[in-house]
């Protein structure tokens, strides 16, 4: 996959030909299938397509919309700069809320009116902030919300006599011992303390550290006022932040083989087969787990750091792509997802890997759906209580990709010094927020 400078330069070039099409009258960048359809495209695993499937089946018994939908997991974003070129993008798109920035300034999406949207006032006001970009408006609708909470082999921790992790040095005391005590009792070697997805690929590893950076009193980047913002992740507190999750590949070694190079959707099984006790990662991997290793896991609000409680908040957002012609429809269909009808199928029971992780929709229980799993519960209070989104700057990726490769960095080189490192970086942020134009030193 490409990296994300690599991908926004195709965008940059995407974009062009997207703000050409639709502004010139000469065509459009995207249309609907040859019958009419709305064309849609997800980033999603083939489980989870099946889900959706049966929402647009639903959308299109109650309003007669014929939807052509594909789900892709591998590759989307360069999927998407392709059809972009091309100028055939779909009509919809659903992906991550952190792309809203790199979709807004090539011009891939248009505005919503929030107001004209039918429904968007049941919708939580937060679920909102993840679907509006630094001008104020709109261009996306929220599609669903999450949390990150801490997975634990519940097995292995009673096996060897110990309690659920409180804090920072309970946490790399558990990893630890899974990783030297033998805690599935085979008498090999063969277990790992934590799971890390910290790839530079999509920016992975500032993705999976952005949790224990607040954690631990740090930040990416902090508001000077007037929609203006400084860095902060050459903070004292950063710093230490940063050192203590070097320190879990280089001093303590409880960190899976293979980390620096692996994203999520490869890293899930290390934790169902055995091979790691400890994983941080969202509601979506509960049914999974629940079928893989039945009673053997425990979910834990995550361990407080120096610096407190705190877990990435995030979601998905229905993107309404530019030039379609079917406004129409993009917008009836925004409305179904969004709608508690929606919501509900997209929650799916108690069946692995939801779409919906939480529910956008204030109607609609996410705990109720989900067969009243205190799990969940925890899940919607960590959003709730201590949910923290990035900062809400133009085009956030540049600085996702600049810190995954840094901080990737960090862990694979161990003499590497912190400090020195994110003194680095934070030169690099200021010189993006100065191309952004929202430098406040």
């Amino acid at each position: 996959m490409r990296t994300s400078r690599g991908l926004s330069a195709a965008l940059a070039v995407a974009g062009l030909t997207v703000l050409t099409a639709c502004g010139s009258g000469t065509g459009s960048s995207s249309g609907g299938s040859s019958d009419g359809s709305l064309e849609v495209w997800s980033r999603s695993s083939p489980v989870t397509g099946a889900v959706y499937k049966k929402i647009f089946a639903e959308f299109t018994e109650e309003t007669g919309v014929k939807v052509e939908y594909t789900p892709i997991l591998d590759n989307f974003e360069q999927r998407v700069a392709e059809a972009a070129t091309a100028r055939d993008l779909p009509d919809i798109v659903i992906n991550d809320s952190g792309m809203l920035g790199t979709n807004v300034s090539q011009g891939l999406v248009q505005e919503v009116d929030r107001d004209k949207l039918k429904g968007s006032a049941d919708l939580l006001d937060r679920a909102w902030d993840q679907a509006k970009a630094f001008d104020g408006k709109y261009y996306g609708v929220p599609f669903n919300v999450q949390s990150f909470a801490t997975f634990i082999r519940k097995d292995w921790r009673e096996k060897l006599g110990l309690k659920q992790p409180r804090t920072w040095d309970d946490l790399t005391a558990l990893a630890k011992a899974f990783q030297t005590k033998d805690p599935d009792g085979n008498g090999k070697d063969d277990t790992y303390g934590m799971l890390v997805p910290a790839s530079t690929d999509r920016g992975y590893a500032s993705w999976w550290a952005a949790s224990y950076l607040w954690q631990g009193g740090g930040d990416f980047l902090t508001e000077s006022g007037d929609g203006k913002y400084v860095p902060a992740v050459d903070s004292p507190q950063s710093v230490a932040a940063a050192r203590w999750m070097q320190d879990l590949f280089c001093e303590e070694k409880v960190v899976v083989p293979g980390a620096l190079t692996l994203q999520t959707k490869d890293a899930h099984e290390f934790f169902s087969s055995g091979k790691a006790g400890v994983y941080m990662t969202g509601p979506y991997m509960v049914g999974k787990y629940d079928v893989d290793l039945g009673k053997k896991f425990e979910v834990i609000a995550s361990p407080a750091g120096p610096g407190g409680q705190a877990t990435l908040a995030e979601g998905e957002n229905v993107y309404l792509m530019a030039g379609s012609k079917l406004q129409e429809q993009q917008r009836r269909l925004a409305e179904f997802l969004i709608s508690p009808k929606g919501q509900k199928i997209g929650l799916n029971s108690t069946r692995p890997e939801p779409p919906v992780r939480l529910s956008v929709n204030k109607k609609v229980d996410t705990v109720a759906e989900r067969g009243g799993d205190a799990r969940w519960k925890m899940f919607v209070d960590e959003f709730n209580a201590h949910g923290r989104y990035t900062p809400n700057v133009p085009n956030w990726q540049p600085f996702r990709q600049k810190s995954g490769e840094t901080l990737n960095g960090l862990f694979a080189r161990c003499d590497a010094d912190p400090k020195a490192e994110l003194t680095k970086l934070a030169d690099e942020f200021k010189q993006e927020l100065e191309t952004q134009k929202v430098y406040g030193g």
